[in-house]
């Protein structure tokens, strides 16, 4: 479940923020309703987990950045704002995108899955996400060693299966397979693909939709598969893969740098 926080003090502007957010269809709580800098510093003060902040620049008791200058939440922070001269203070405080009102569905759409962007791969503790959105806005990454190889337990033994040479992990029925790029399945001891999303580096594999994360040096195109999916070519030939609609416009923004 994504934990969202709202500052806005007017409520037109809340309803809209929480219709939209509804639209996107997924697993999404407004944890908070903030309408005062003091009230805003008081909840991030009490170190609840939120996962994203949607937060409007001029409040009733003053300007938002004063809750900023205070506390820092640790998490990406969207703006939505009527006024356009606070947009280089934004960047300077979380923020991963800036919303001109009156904004669009899509370009709501476009800021959120900027935010899914980061959020793919995360682990429970909040300082992955706030790693990728120091890489994000340019400053230099904390060094994390990802997996680079598999134990796979046979009946007879234990081999190792480079990561390097996973085309895809594949989830079903509770058990989690590595396709490897002549074709062979590998059962993992791991027990879920979100274990494995935060063992992988998120530069080379991207979770396409519930069941599978891809490894992005094999990927060899894409096509359009309906309205708000893509079929995903492998350069090893075989099936498609098929994002769902959630992770289809993150995945053309990771998959092209």
């Amino acid at each position: 479940m994504i934990k969202v926080v709202i500052i806005e003090d007017e409520a037109p502007a809340v309803r809209k923020l929480k219709r939209f957010l509804e639209e996107l269809n997924e697993p999404i709580t407004v944890v908070a309703e903030l309408t005062t800098v003091e009230g805003a510093v008081a909840f991030f003060k009490n170190g609840k987990a939120v996962d994203i902040v949607f937060s409007d620049i001029e409040l009733t008791d003053g300007n938002a950045f004063d809750i900023y200058k205070e506390v820092i939440p640790s998490c990406p922070i969207i703006f939505a704002t009527a006024y356009n001269q606070f947009l280089m203070d934004a960047f300077e405080s979380n923020g991963i995108a800036y919303l001109l009102k009156p904004f669009s569905f899509d370009r709501f759409e476009k800021a959120w899955q900027k935010f899914k962007l980061l959020y793919q791969s995360k682990p429970e503790l909040n300082n992955s996400i706030i790693e990728k959105l120091g890489v994000l806005l340019g400053q230099p990454p904390a060094q994390r060693n990802y997996r680079t190889r598999f134990s796979i337990n046979t009946a007879t033994g234990t081999y190792f299966l480079e990561t390097s040479d996973v085309v895809f992990f594949n989830a079903e029925e509770g058990v989690v397979f590595a396709i490897d790029h002549q074709g062979k399945n590998h059962l993992l001891t791991q027990a879920t693909l979100k274990q494995i999303e935060e063992e992988v580096d998120p530069k080379l594999f991207f979770r396409i939709n519930r069941a599978q994360l891809v490894h992005k040096t094999y990927v060899a195109g894409m096509e359009r598969y309906n309205k708000n999916t893509l079929a995903i070519k492998l350069k090893t030939g075989g099936s498609s893969l098929i994002t769902s609609q959630s992770t289809t416009s993150a995945f053309k923004d990771w998959v092209e740098k």
